[in-house]
């Protein structure tokens, strides 16, 4: 009886293998190539045309480093702005896709150099890119209406199913963690901190002054998480598709409209029209009166095509290849589920919190002060952060325990140099999280130069207050 039942598991599982080994209609693979390129190289134009590459990567005198990656150099102003030139030239050929595979992997090193400089500037939407640049260094979306595939560098407008399927889970994971981490009191029944964000947002036309009733906050809230939590499923199942296509739109357009979360709202549409069967650009096309039938082969005999597809289909699926995107799938599972194993608060503590998809959960606020102590010395020298970092670095560090340690490396660091060895830092750090009074986020008494970061649970950071978040205007 045993026997059969893994002989049956066995059996499905071969099925399901089949399944993703499959090849498919290229065109979603193809058309979210383009949008993606495209939305990237919009993004870095308007990144260089906003004088940003001057603000966070010109003005800093001292940059905060990512846990394992301290050896990454910074390179020169002049330097970093030329790299974000070719980033945009490098988004350009991936959405043409004129050699496709040489300008994904440069434009996923160039751009993630770029983002491992300064903690300061992550962002979950950047960190996202970085994720999908690396799987398009891999993936065929240059097969259907691209430069290579009009120069015949492809042989066939089909790839395997589980191309698409990878990039589906990839985006499905920021909906399904974003909806964990929503699962929380200061969100679903506090309302904060969007309760704050609308009180600053009352100037809105013609939904400004409902923006002062807290009722709306926590509705919004509410709303906020069931959309995380349903439009996946939605997605997923053919009958409500277009209808979570539809609310995913009139999410994001509203997130857009009142934060200013750059291209967030615009990147997760792109990556939602994944979920439709991989044939739908062509369908669209023969709806707006063009032939799709004639351009998927590309001038390549039916008989090659499918000698192609022959022999592109076992190797697609191959020992090595179900190995490593299993491993992938498992990581982007357990590295945002880290942070439960911390304990207490993560919006508070932030052990856990970049890379785990916690988006727009918590409105911080902080006040540091320095202290150091020099031996022989009875009086200490108090510290400003500003006179290291710039208004954008000072205010991210405030809240962020492991940046608040840099930094007092740093100072202890400049204070060796000056002469006066064996320096003590101690830091005076109060903060507010969500509108609660402020209160001591760090252990004044710890001497943060004998800690070191890492990865094990930080005792040098003090319980998160049990006070409430700040209450809701007008909610009962």
């Amino acid at each position: 009886m045993r026997h059969d039942h893994d002989r049956a598991a066995k059996t499905i599982q071969r099925s399901k293998c089949r399944r993703l080994e499959q090849p498919v209609d290229g065109a979603s693979l193809a058309a979210f190539r383009i949008m993606f390129g495209g939305l990237l190289f919009i993004s870095t134009i308007r990144f260089v045309s906003n004088g940003w590459v001057e603000r966070f990567y010109e003005q800093p005198t001292f940059f905060f480093r990512y846990w394992g990656f301290t050896w990454i150099s910074v390179a020169s102003p002049g330097a970093i702005l030329a790299a974000h030139y070719v980033m945009a030239a490098l988004s350009l050929a991936v959405a043409f896709g004129i050699f496709y595979r040489a300008a994904a992997v440069a434009f996923f090193l160039v751009f993630t150099y770029v983002e491992l400089i300064d903690v300061t500037n992550y962002l979950n939407h950047y960190y996202l890119v970085s994720l999908v640049a690396f799987l398009l260094c891999f993936l065929p979306a240059h097969r259907v209406w691209s430069i290579d595939a009009a120069r015949k560098r492809v042989r066939t407008h089909r790839v395997p199913r589980w191309c698409v399927w990878l990039l589906r889970f990839q985006f499905g994971a920021v909906y399904a963690f974003a909806a964990l981490a929503k699962i929380e009191p200061d969100w679903l029944l506090h309302g904060q901190p969007l309760g704050i964000w609308f009180q600053s947002r009352t100037e809105t036309p013609l939904v400004g002054p409902l923006l002062t009733h807290g009722t709306v906050a926590l509705w919004a809230s509410w709303a906020g998480f069931l959309h995380d939590a349903l439009v996946v499923p939605m997605l997923l199942w053919k009958p409500t598709r277009v209808w979570g296509f539809l609310f995913l739109l009139f999410f994001h357009l509203g997130t857009h409209a009142f934060f200013t979360i750059g291209i967030f709202p615009f990147l997760m549409p792109i990556g939602a029209t994944l979920f439709f069967e991989p044939e739908w650009p062509r369908r669209w096309i023969q709806r707006l009166g063009r032939s799709a039938t004639t351009e998927p082969l590309l001038g390549v005999s039916p008989e090659e095509a499918r000698a192609e597809e022959a022999r592109i289909a076992p190797a697609a699926f191959a020992t090595m290849t179900k190995i490593v995107l299993a491993a992938w799938c498992a990581a982007q599972v357990l590295i945002p589920l880290r942070s439960h194993l911390y304990g207490g608060s993560v919006l508070w503590h932030e052990q856990g919190m970049r890379y785990a998809w916690r988006v727009m959960l918590r409105e911080k606020n902080g006040s540091i002060t320095y202290r150091v102590r020099l031996p022989g010395r009875t009086r200490e020298r108090l510290v400003s952060p500003r006179r290291y970092l710039t208004h954008h670095q000072a205010r991210e560090m405030s809240g962020q325990p492991d940046l608040i340690l840099q930094l007092a490396h740093h100072i202890a660091e400049d204070f060796r140099e000056e002469g006066r060895p064996k320096p003590q830092v101690r830091v005076d750090a109060w903060v507010s999280l969500n509108g609660r009074p402020a209160a001591r986020l760090i252990d004044p008494e710890v001497n943060l130069t004998a800690v070191k970061d890492g990865l094990a649970p930080a005792t040098w950071i003090l319980p998160m207050p049990k006070t409430p978040p700040l209450a809701l205007r007008g909610a009962s």
